[in-house]
C-alpha cells in the first residue's frame, strides 16, 4: 500500500508517496497508523507474489478524523483590577489544533475547590468573584471534537503577588475634577467639529438660479460617504440575510448544511452565472463524501437571482429517482465586509460529467471511441425514465438536453439542471412570464409561439435530445439562427435522420416533433418502445470504424470523399465542435451532398459520386463550406 499524507512528505522526494507499507493477506484488512489528523490523505494498493507486483489501483482519497490539540496555549498571563482577575493567552498554532477549534477550557483552583470555565474561541477569561486573600491557581487547554489538548503550566497566585491596595488618608479631589472637565470640553469640541463636517458632506443638494428661461432650478446632489468603524466583518451566513421568501426558507431549512462541514476543492466548470467545484462533505462519523458544489458568481448580489438559484435546490429536494439527480443539501459561504453570503447547492459527484461532453469527446477526443448502439439506447432509456418520473410529479423541465444530463460512475444517466423547471399546480401548462434565457433549438413549436410549456413540450425536447445522442453530441440545426427557428419549424422542417440511426429510433424522434402537442407520444410509451428496441438487439453488435477525412483545397477524385450530413438545410455549417477542432488548419474545404441528393443515393457506393470545383469557387451539385 502506498500512502499520501501531505504533512509527512519528504522534501527531497519528487513523488506524491509519503510512505509504503507491505502486509500479508488474508485477512484482507489492514490498519494504517500514524496518519496526520484532520488531513486529506490518499491510498492505493497493488498485489505481489513470487512473480512480481501488479499495477496500482487508482488513488482513494479520504479525510482523517479530528484529534485533540497537541500543544497547550502559550504565554498565559494575568491582571488583577481590584475585583476580578483577567487572564489571557496566545492561541494554539493552527498546525497543532488537528481539527476545528471549539474553544478553550480554564481550570480555576482555590481552597482545594476546582472550577472549569468554558470559553469560546477567544483568548481571554475573567475570574469573578476573586478574593486576593486566598491562594489561586489556573491553567488553560484547547478543545476540539477530538478531545482536550494538554494543559498549560499551572500559574500559582499568592496574595503578595497581587499586592495590597491601601487607600490614601488625605485625597485631593481638585485634580480629578479639573481633569474630568478638560476631557469633557475636549470631547464636546471634537463632536462639534465632526458634526459640522458630516453636515457638509451629507448635504442633500444645492439649488442654483435658473440656467435659462422656461427651465427650473438646477440642483446639484452630493452622495454621502459610508463609514465602517468596525473594519472587515464576516456576516453570519443565514437565510435571513439573503432576503428570500419565507416559503423558500422553510423548504430549505431541513437540508441546510453549515459551511464548516464543507471543504471546497478545484473548479470543475464555469458558466455564465456561476461555477461548479469539487468538494468534500465531513460526515458526523468522521468520514468524507465527495460531491459537487454549484455556486453563484460572487458578483451576483440581487435577491431575485439568489432566490431563483435556491428555488432549483428546493425543486430537486422533492425528487427521489435513480435517473433524476437528487440534491444533498444547501449551504452558504460567508464573506467579509458585511457582503451577502454566496449560496451553494450540494449535488452528488458525477464521475463522467455531462452527457454531451462525453459524446463529443467520443468523436473528437485524442482517442476517439465507438459507442455501441446498445449504450446509446441505454442513455435514451435512462433519460426517458427520469422524465417519466418528473411528469408523474407534475413537473415540466423546460431545459432538457444532453448538456443537462449527467453520467455517474456506473454510466447511468441522471436528468439534472432544474433552473427552468416549474411545477404545474393548476391545469396542465405553464406560461413563461419573464424574458429568461431559453434554449431555443430544444423548445417546442407552441412554446416558441405562445410561451406555453407542458409535458408535451418536454417530449419535443426529448426528441432533440435523442437526436443529439444519435449524432454523438452534434449541435441541432447548425447554421439556423435562434431568431429564425420559429419560421423554420412552422414551414415543416425537422431534423433529418442521422447516419447509422435505426429507422425505428428516428420514427420515435419524429413523433416527438408533431405540430399538435396532444399527438406526441407520452414518456411512458417512449420508454416502452425504446426498451423493446434494446431487447431486440444482440448483446454485442459490431460497428463500422469511424473514418475521418481531411479535405484540402485542390484535392480531386476519391480523395475528397463524400459523407451524408446529419442536418437538413443547404449551406449550413458543420457542427460547432468540429469547427473548433479544425479551426487551426489551413483554408481547407469540406464537401457535403444536399440532403435530397443523398437520400436518393442511399445504397450507392461513394465511388459513384464526384465533385466538380469551378475556378470561381462554386460547386456543381454539391454544397461547399469554407473553414
Amino acid at each position: 500500500a502506498q500512502v499520501f499524507d501531505p504533512n509527512k512528505m519528504n522534501a527531497s522526494s519528487n513523488t506524491n508517496i509519503s510512505f509504503e507499507e507491505t502486509f500479508p493477506v488474508p485477512p484482507y484488512r489492514h490498519t494504517i497508523a500514524s496518519l496526520s489528523a484532520f488531513t486529506s490523505c490518499g491510498v492505493r494498493l497493488s498485489c505481489s507474489n513470487e512473480v512480481g507486483r501488479s499495477e496500482f489501483t487508482d488513488w482513494i482519497h479520504f479525510q482523517t478524523s479530528e484529534a485533540a490539540p497537541s500543544a497547550p496555549p502559550r504565554n498565559v498571563s494575568y491582571f488583577y483590577n481590584g475585583s476580578s482577575l483577567i487572564i489571557w493567552w496566545y492561541e494554539v498554532a493552527a498546525w497543532d489544533v488537528h481539527g476545528i477549534l471549539l474553544g478553550y477550557v480554564v481550570e480555576w483552583s482555590r481552597q482545594e475547590k476546582k472550577k472549569e470555565i468554558r470559553v469560546g474561541v477567544g483568548t481571554q477569561a475573567v475570574l469573578h468573584p476573586f478574593d486576593p486573600a486566598e491562594k489561586h491557581s489556573f491553567r488553560v487547554c484547547a478543545l476540539t471534537a477530538g478531545g482536550r489538548g494538554p494543559w498549560s503550566t499551572p500559574l500559582l497566585l499568592l496574595s503578595q503577588d497581587l499586592g495590597s491596595v491601601k487607600p490614601e488618608r488625605r485625597t485631593s479631589w481638585a485634580p480629578v475634577i479639573i481633569g474630568i472637565l478638560c476631557a469633557a470640553l475636549t470631547l464636546i469640541s471634537v463632536l462639534l467639529v465632526v458634526y459640522h463636517i458630516r453636515q457638509k458632506e451629507m448635504q442633500f443638494g444645492e439649488a442654483f438660479a435658473p440656467i435659462s428661461d422656461g427651465v427650473g432650478q438646477m440642483v446639484q446632489y452630493r452622495a454621502g460617504r459610508v463609514y465602517n468603524r468596525r473594519g472587515a466583518e464576516r456576516i453570519e451566513a443565514t437565510f435571513d440575510t439573503l432576503g428570500i421568501s419565507n416559503a423558500l426558507k422553510q423548504k430549505l431549512e431541513d437540508i441546510f448544511i453549515h459551511e464548516r462541514q464543507i471543504e471546497l476543492g478545484r473548479t470543475l466548470g464555469r458558466g455564465e452565472f456561476g461555477s461548479v467545484k469539487e468538494a468534500y462533505l465531513k460526515m458526523e462519523d468522521g468520514s468524507c463524501q465527495k460531491l459537487a458544489v454549484k455556486m453563484l458568481k460572487t458578483e451576483i448580489n440581487a435577491s431575485g437571482d439568489i432566490e431563483e438559484f435556491l428555488r432549483e435546490a428546493a425543486c430537486m429536494k422533492e425528487f427521489n429517482h435513480p435517473n433524476v439527480i437528487k440534491v444533498i443539501g444547501v449551504s452558504l459561504q460567508s464573506r467579509a465586509h458585511r457582503r451577502l453570503p454566496v449560496p451553494m447547492v450540494l449535488l452528488p459527484f458525477m464521475k463522467h460529467g455531462d452527457l454531451r461532453t462525453y459524446l463529443v469527446l467520443s468523436r473528437l477526443g485524442d482517442q476517439p471511441i465507438d459507442i455501441p448502439v446498445q449504450t446509446l439506447l441505454s442513455f435514451m432509456i435512462d433519460i426517458v425514465k427520469g422524465m417519466e418520473y418528473l411528469s408523474s410529479k407534475n413537473f415540466v423541465h423546460r431545459d432538457l438536453a444532453t448538456r443537462n444530463c449527467m453520467l455517474d460512475q456506473d454510466m447511468r444517466v441522471c436528468v439534472a439542471d432544474f433552473g427552468l423547471s416549474r411545477k404545474l399546480y393548476s391545469g396542465d401548462y405553464y406560461r413563461q412570464g419573464s424574458a429568461s434565457k431559453l434554449p431555443v433549438k430544444w423548445i417546442a413549436l407552441e412554446s416558441l409561439a405562445d410561451n406555453v410549456y407542458t409535458v408535451h413540450s418536454d417530449v419535443w425536447s426529448f426528441g432533440v435530445t435523442m437526436w443529439e445522442i444519435a449524432t454523438r453530441g452534434q449541435t441541432p440545426y447548425p447554421g439556423v439562427e435562434n431568431a429564425e427557428m420559429y419560421d423554420y419549424l412552422i414551414r415543416g422542417h425537422r431534423l433529418k435522420q442521422p447516419p447509422d440511426c435505426f429507422d425505428e429510433v428516428y420514427k420515435l424522434m419524429h413523433r416527438c416533433w408533431h405540430t399538435d402537442p396532444k399527438l406526441r407520444p407520452s414518456f411512458q410509451s417512449l420508454r416502452a418502445s425504446l426498451e423493446a428496441l434494446l431487447q431486440g438487439l444482440s448483446p454485442i453488435t459490431g460497428t463500422e470504424p469511424n473514418v475521418y477525412m481531411n479535405l484540402r483545397e485542390g484535392a480531386s477524385g476519391s480523395d475528397q470523399g463524400c459523407s451524408t450530413a446529419c442536418w437538413e438545410a443547404d449551406g449550413q455549417s458543420i457542427d460547432s465542435m468540429v469547427v473548433s477542432a479544425i479551426s487551426g488548419t489551413a483554408d481547407y474545404r469540406y464537401v457535403m451532398a444536399p440532403l435530397g441528393l443523398m437520400e436518393e443515393r442511399r445504397g450507392e457506393t461513394p465511388a459513384n459520386d464526384s465533385v466538380e470545383v469551378t475556378h470561381d469557387g462554386q460547386l456543381e451539385g454539391e454544397v461547399m463550406i469554407n473553414l
